[in-house]
């Protein structure tokens, strides 16, 4: 098992180097001057010439991309605006601030929003798909198969925009999402979340539920379920003991490709809401054009996917114990 998740760690490793020279060789692929939207609208030649300079982006592609792999692990001095601290990722073309600062400001918001979100979706999709597999063909099956395919149609801007409209500005049964920091205020932390909270689990609801439910009946069915009945077992220890682990391992796979999409991003949920988290700074660092922000998130986007699907790896192991044996 050691040597699987230390294969697959360096897999990553070597994946992530991919993406950033991906994402780096890209930043030079579009119809601008780096340098010239860093210096601004107004930017006399000399002073162009110098911000090129100072930035780096007089010296070739390939050492720019070692000198920035390099800064992410150690450090750079940058002429003109000082030593950035590792993990460098570059000096932002709007406020001039490091861009990994800027990234830090921003991730506790994120992850509280995607911390929230996973917990509402992953009890009740899992729950509801669970329930509804141990009454298969009833009405109980029935109302949480049709509830999960019109939450899997539905769209975050249109439910949130409702959400918004009715619960917020017509009906005042809560206020305005806003985000406090945990430390701050727990109580107020969670009601400021609320309801981007819910609005997005109602979408990872529906999927989980799907995928809960059609695994359980699976599962329900294979040979060593059938014998813990013949046994005498009860219906609740052959569920919660054999077929729910079966059951949690494909749940587990896409719930870390998902944790790791919204912990790179929930891009569509923030703008929604107005929330200032990773995915508005992404969108802002595309209308701004500014480079380094954006690589720098798209960077984290890929790395927290990459990351969390090791994670998942190492989970097996502990769901199903044909996977150590394996």
């Amino acid at each position: 098992m050691l040597r699987f998740l230390t294969r697959r760690t360096l897999g990553a490793a070597v994946i992530l180097v991919i993406i950033a020279a991906v994402t780096f060789f890209l930043f030079f692929a579009i119809p601008a001057d780096p340098a010239r939207l860093a210096c601004g609208k107004v930017c006399p030649p000399e002073t162009l010439a110098q911000a090129r300079h100072n930035l780096g982006f007089d010296q070739p592609i390939f050492v720019q991309f070692v000198n920035w792999l390099v800064g992410v692990f150690v450090g750079r001095d940058y002429e003109g605006l000082g030593h950035c601290p590792a993990p460098c990722l570059g000096y932002s073309f709007v406020n001039h601030a490091p861009v990994f600062d800027t990234i830090t400001d921003r991730m506790p918001l994120t992850i509280s929003l995607t911390v929230g979100s996973a917990v509402i979706f992953l009890l009740f999709g899992v729950g509801t798909g669970i329930i509804a597999a141990l009454n298969q063909g009833r009405p109980l099956d029935k109302i949480a198969s049709v509830s999960s395919l019109i939450g899997a149609s539905v769209q975050i801007y249109f439910v949130g925009t409702l959400a918004m409209y009715f619960l917020v500005y017509q009906w005042h049964v809560i206020e305005r999402p806003q985000y406090v920091p945990f430390t701050d205020n727990p109580l107020q932390w969670a009601y400021g979340l609320l309801l981007p909270w819910v609005v997005l689990a109602i979408i990872f609801t529906a999927n989980y539920t799907r995928m809960a439910r059609s695994t359980m009946v699976e599962q329900l069915s294979e040979d060593y379920v059938r014998t813990a009945r013949a046994k005498g077992m009860s219906g609740r220890t052959v569920v919660l003991r054999f077929a729910l682990r079966g059951t949690l391992t494909p749940i587990a796979t896409i719930f870390g490709i998902d944790i790791g999409t919204l912990i790179g991003g929930a891009i569509i949920t923030e703008n929604t809401f107005s929330l200032q988290g990773i995915g508005r700074l992404s969108i802002q660092a595309v209308l701004n054009s500014d480079l380094p922000m954006l690589m720098a998130t798209v960077l984290l986007a890929a790395s927290a996917i990459v990351v969390f699907n090791v994670v998942v790896d190492a989970m097996y192991a502990v769901i199903d114990p044909r996977v150590r044996l394996s």
